[in-house]
């Protein structure tokens, strides 16, 4: 249930039917700043004032005595200058925590009522080089907000938009024809290209006619060469097995692989398209769009001095042409309503200019930039991805580091008794913890902002951190397994009721799950996710001591497992909708 949505509902027909008004009025709900005044505020009163000529206070008396007549209303009082602060009654929460409780396919969520198609454009590496920390953000955040898109009901189409054309395919081609090995080529393709690719590129600068050999196989390549076209595609393979080991370890898949090659036949029609329109222009050889000429150009791209260009003057064309060929290719072949490109803040001028483009060009969809940080490192400065010696800070060193450095905190808690892991487990409990240590990191973090990268934080059992969240979850599940207690019967028998005041603490916590999937989706913000797990976990250890659960009796003992079974599996499920897992023993 939405649970602010159906406040927002109760609250608007109060208005109506308080007020003898003639259609209903906005409620404006609003949590509460503090619990000590209620759960909600309503605070339509305050816009009605001046409309009905009365003090919004004294219009606030009879919305507060509309309300307090509903089930799910304990209590509604004025409050300041003509709020309503409305208390949640206990046994309507609880009775709302218990139907969450029976339904185990989705605690409680609804799917959305209108579906739509949308491609989630993220992480989009490019061929023959190795994914470095740079693209961390962009992969864990796309990915998180599909699953949580996915969740809501939307159809979602994760789409990996490669770089794997151009320039530099013309360099390796030469390059491998003079230095290639096979050999290393097979067994670790990634560094030979990248070998080869700087042997070409360093011989190209210096020898005028190497380069223009380059430049034919590039243009051999691009014109469907038959033995071109073989060693591009080999390229692609080789490199695309060491992108999905890293996405494997990630957990982060793809429904397509539709790199800047697969719209190349499609960029001279776009072309010739915006110049039939009159959008874009030659100008000294280059065809470009110039928004000040542009009527009904967006006011801030009126003042770009800097054209947006299309083809160069050498008929080469760019990823803006691309992406106009792309944003085409899905609405036209998977009937797409929504496009959401999960890239860094820096591109923010591209993709508006990509947007006005399309919006010119009629296509008839919603476009968005999904803009993030920059990640920091210990000086304050933006991470980077190269060492002291000038070699690549490659995501898979980063991510066997997290490991790495989880086993090693975890083989501390065992020796200090806090943690409980089997040696048969610490391998998949490293590697669960370590990589969630690092996705969490990066996802309860506003993507807005940037962020500092510290292990110590990262890696920790306590405070705002993805292990002290898997170990939340564990901590529940270890309720059941050391009462011999079958979770799947608790879910099916138990009667949630709030009686102790942790227990209401965590019920409300529990109820508020559906309006935050849906607020992280509607806004592209998984941080919302994480926050409300992290105060999840928080409600649920200050329940856990004070509300002994498998030492109750009766009912109270069914209805505090069933708290317990609801929390596992939210906390669970939040943290896979950001795409981290969890562990049932630690």
């Amino acid at each position: 249930m939405l649970l602010e949505r159906y406040l927002e509902s109760l609250g608007s027909e109060a208005i109506q039917r308080a007020l003898d008004l003639d259609a209903p009025r906005p409620a404006l709900v609003r949590p509460t700043q503090d619990p000590k005044f209620g759960d909600f505020q309503i605070n339509g009163a305050m816009p009605l004032g001046k409309e009905l000529k009365k003090s919004p206070r004294e219009l606030a008396q009879p919305i507060a005595e509309a309300l307090a007549g509903v089930d799910a209303i304990e209590k509604a009082e004025v409050a300041g200058p003509g709020f309503v602060n409305i208390h949640l009654a206990l046994p309507w929460i609880a009775s709302k925590l218990t139907e969450a409780l029976r339904d185990a396919a989705r605690d409680g969520v609804p799917r959305v009522e209108e579906v739509s198609k949308v491609i989630v454009d993220f992480s989009s590496p490019n061929i023959a080089k190795q994914m470095h920390v740079g693209h961390l953000r962009s992969t864990i955040i796309g990915d998180a907000i599909a699953r949580i898109l996915s969740f809501m009901g939307h159809d979602v189409v994760r789409d990996n938009h490669l770089g794997d054309w151009g320039t530099q395919f013309g360099l390796l081609i030469v390059g491998m024809r003079e230095w290639g090995d096979e050999n290393a080529l097979q067994a670790t393709p990634i560094p030979e290209l990248e070998r080869v690719y700087k042997l070409a590129s360093e011989r190209a600068g210096s020898d005028e006619a190497f380069a223009e050999r380059a430049r034919a196989e590039l243009a051999k390549l691009q014109s469907g060469d038959d033995q071109n076209r073989a060693l591009w595609e080999h390229f692609v393979e080789v490199s695309r097995g060491t992108l999905e080991a890293v996405y494997a370890e990630l957990d982060v898949s793809f429904d397509v692989w539709l790199g800047e090659s697969a719209y190349h036949d499609a960029l001279p029609g776009v072309v010739d398209d915006l110049l039939e329109r009159g959008i874009a222009r030659e100008d000294e050889g280059a065809v470009c769009i110039f928004w000040d000429e542009i009527d009904g150009a967006p006011k801030a791209l009126r003042k770009q001095k800097t054209p947006f260009i299309v083809r160069k003057k050498d008929g080469a064309f760019l990823y803006s042409t691309t992406d106009i060929a792309t944003v085409q290719h899905r609405k036209d072949h998977f009937h797409a309503d929504r496009a959401l490109y999960v890239v860094d803040n820096r591109q923010g001028l591209h993709f508006q200019q990509l947007f006005a483009v399309m919006k010119l060009l009629g296509t008839d969809m919603e476009l968005e930039h999904v803009g993030f940080g920059t990640v920091l490192g210990n000086d304050g400065k933006p991470l980077r991805t190269r060492d002291a010696s000038g070699h690549v800070i490659t995501l898979a060193s980063l991510l066997e580091e997290s490991k790495q450095r989880a086993r090693q905190r975890i083989d501390e808690g065992v020796a200090e008794g806090r943690l409980r892991v089997r040696p048969e487990e610490m391998d998949e409990v490293s590697r669960v913890v370590g990589i969630g240590a690092v996705k969490y990191a990066d996802l309860r973090q506003n993507r807005l902002s940037d962020y500092q990268f510290d292990w110590d934080k990262m890696i920790s059992f306590q405070g705002n951190a993805g292990p002290y969240l898997q170990y939340a979850y564990a901590r529940c599940a270890s309720i059941f397994a050391k009462g011999g207690v079958d979770m799947d019967a608790i879910v099916a028998s138990a009667t949630i009721t709030l009686d102790a005041p942790a227990e209401q603490t965590l019920g409300k916590h529990l109820l508020r799950f559906t309006d935050v999937v849906y607020q992280a989706g509607a806004t592209s913000q998984p941080h919302l996710v994480c926050e409300h797990i992290y105060e999840l976990a928080r409600a649920f250890n200050g329940f856990y001591a004070e509300c002994p659960v498998l030492d109750a009796q009766g009912a109270t003992r069914e209805s505090r497992l069933g708290l317990t079974a609801l929390t596992a599996r939210q906390i669970r499920r939040g943290l896979g909708l950001v795409g981290i897992g969890v562990v049932d023993r630690m």
